[in-house]
């Protein structure tokens, strides 16, 4: 595209009005195409096929393994504020409590210092953090509680940016880059015992 490439560093419950106020140009953050979102702002892809997951720890696991369990009054989850995954425990788990974090961060340390049972997320998220925390005890479910399409967000009036994205990512998708990318993050663990 011949441009200089800039990342912010956005909560994720304000991504869609920080592109909506042009103060991002795209958001590349495991967003969820959903019909809301997209009544706001065009979307490309989905580049990746997710699910939510919980992620708890080992001494909770029992509790969480079926859906009846988990939507009891009696556990506390904790999900990304604005995110679908929110929006999954609001309506899979009404009787649960829920906590809302600005980030993945804060999140896990909820989870880590016992003020939560388990924390809901898309499903890589939750496998690489128990994954980093190995020594927490965490784990992770086997297989998704749902289907989420992630795309690139873009605003909804800017066309040749939508057309030049589709043609990259269908460029990547026919090429074999997106599956080899796939791999690299999914497939081959070795690049997460290079995180701080």
């Amino acid at each position: 595209m011949n441009v200089k490439l800039r990342l912010k560093t956005i909560h994720f419950n304000d991504l869609l009005s920080a592109l909506e106020g042009g103060q991002v140009d795209m958001i590349l953050s495991s967003m969820t195409i959903t019909p809301g979102r997209n009544l706001k702002v065009a979307f490309v892809g989905p580049y990746f096929v997710s699910g939510k997951s919980i992620l708890t720890k080992q001494a909770h696991a029992e509790s969480m393994s079926d859906v009846s369990k988990i939507n009891n009054s009696d556990k506390t989850l904790v999900a990304l504020k604005g995110s679908t995954s929110q929006t999954f425990v609001e309506k899979v788990f009404p009787k649960a409590k829920l906590v809302l974090a600005e980030d993945y961060d804060r999140a896990v340390a909820m989870l880590r210092e016992d003020k939560v049972q388990a924390m809901v997320a898309d499903m890589p998220i939750c496998q690489l953090t128990a994954y980093r925390y190995k020594d927490a005890g965490l784990v992770s479910l086997t297989n998704p509680l749902s289907w989420e399409p992630l795309g690139i967000a873009i605003p909804p009036n800017d066309f040749l940016l939508l057309n030049w994205l589709q043609n990259f990512l269908n460029t990547l998708e026919k090429d074999g880059s997106l599956g080899r990318m796939g791999d690299r993050w999914f497939k081959d663990a070795s690049w997460i015992s290079r995180l701080p």
